[in-house]
């Protein structure tokens, strides 16, 4: 058996719908349940304030510090009115600008549902004469996402980006259909978020990073717990495709690779903060098992085949059993921890989503 045969589907009432501290007033964001999966020990539920006592001196953190983008948009393709989700920069900047782009219909609720990409040479018009041109899909086969070509962004910001200056403007958070209402930006950012060197973003939030306050942050400090920040910009993963992951943007700096190879060298766990921190951490490990400080693009897609060289464990996240995160979430701590997890998630009710629980694997207590 595998998680995916445990959910089978997620119950609606398990969806987040709001973040907590609208579903429970009183309550911060760090007032959301903590699945601990650790070895071969039967999972528990905690809370995730306690995480500061679940780890110990010597532990590493890894967290993505990408700040998430109000990366959807209204549009109309002809006369049809259309939602771009702005995944994805290519590399370069100024007025040839290139962005992947998913379109969706409006549902008329505030959300959106599926629709085919295309057609190639289709122009989306968008607020203050704004465009982009339709190039190709993003993969050969894939119609979801396409390259699109923008025009009529304006001026660039600090960001080196026409588009994320227009998008600060007239962008908004992605939402999709599970979700209640609207949030503003805030709600979808992290205590780590920042501007990064590249000026870049997520389209959606690296949301394994959401339950950590400047409290938790200070008493995990104070445990010996130590921090190290990197930088992948998520692309869209939309709800309904359940695709692996495209290339996507990361850096790891020389600190961040000199910090993983230290905690691995005094025997203390290197745990991730997010699938995101685990693809940017170990797309930056050497063939001798060191991380080196490192930027691009990565394409890598972490199965149990493939395993993990430098991760111990994983903050994340319940995720649907259709999604390819589960393959992640198996190299790291097994199938059969991955499955006790999802068995123990089911019966004691906890929440899916970006809004949601979170879930604490290691391979070793």
């Amino acid at each position: 058996m595998s998680a995916r045969a445990v959910v089978g589907r997620v119950p609606e009432e398990l969806s987040a719908r709001v973040p907590v501290e609208e579903r429970e007033p009183g309550r911060g964001r760090d007032g959301v349940r903590l699945l601990v999966s650790a070895g071969e020990r039967e999972p528990r539920v905690e809370w995730f304030t306690e995480l500061p006592g679940l780890l110990r001196a010597g532990d590493l953190l890894v967290v993505n510090t990408s700040a998430t983008l109000p990366a959807a948009a209204d549009g109309r393709l002809g006369g049809e009115p259309v939602v771009v989700h702005f995944s994805t920069r290519a590399d370069g900047t100024g007025p040839g600008e290139r962005w992947a782009v998913e379109l969706r219909s409006p549902d008329g609720r505030g959300t959106t549902g599926p629709r085919p990409g295309g057609p190639a040479g289709a122009v989306v018009a968008l607020a203050e004469g704004a465009r982009l041109e339709l190039v190709e899909p993003l993969a050969p086969g894939a119609e979801r996402l396409w390259w699109a070509r923008a025009g009529g962004f304006g001026t660039a910001d600090g960001s080196g980006s026409a588009v994320v200056a227009w998008l600060r403007r007239h962008g908004r958070p992605i939402r999709y259909a599970y979700t209640e209402r609207d949030q503003p930006l805030a709600a979808y950012r992290t205590v780590f978020a920042a501007a990064g060197e590249d000026g870049g973003g997520s389209a959606e939030m690296p949301s394994a990073g959401r339950p950590f306050t400047a409290r938790t942050v200070t008493e995990l400090v104070r445990a010996g717990v130590q921090f190290a920040p990197v930088t992948l910009h998520t692309g869209v993963a939309s709800a309904e495709a359940h695709e692996p992951p495209y290339p996507e943007r990361y850096a790891v700096s020389a600190h961040a690779a000199w910090l993983v190879n230290a905690v691995r060298a005094g025997g203390g766990r290197v745990i991730a903060v997010g699938t995101t921190a685990v693809r940017a951490l170990e797309s930056a490990v050497g063939p001798d098992g060191r991380v080196r400080a490192a930027s691009g693009w990565t394409g890598l897609v972490v199965t149990p085949e493939r395993g993990v060289r430098v991760v111990d464990g994983l903050l994340t996240g319940l995720h649907e059993p259709e999604a390819s995160h589960l393959l992640m979430l198996e190299a790291v701590a097994g199938a059969a921890a991955v499955e006790r997890g999802y068995e123990a998630a089911v019966r004691a009710r906890l929440l899916w989503h970006e809004f949601g629980d979170v879930h604490l694997l290691t391979r070793r207590d």
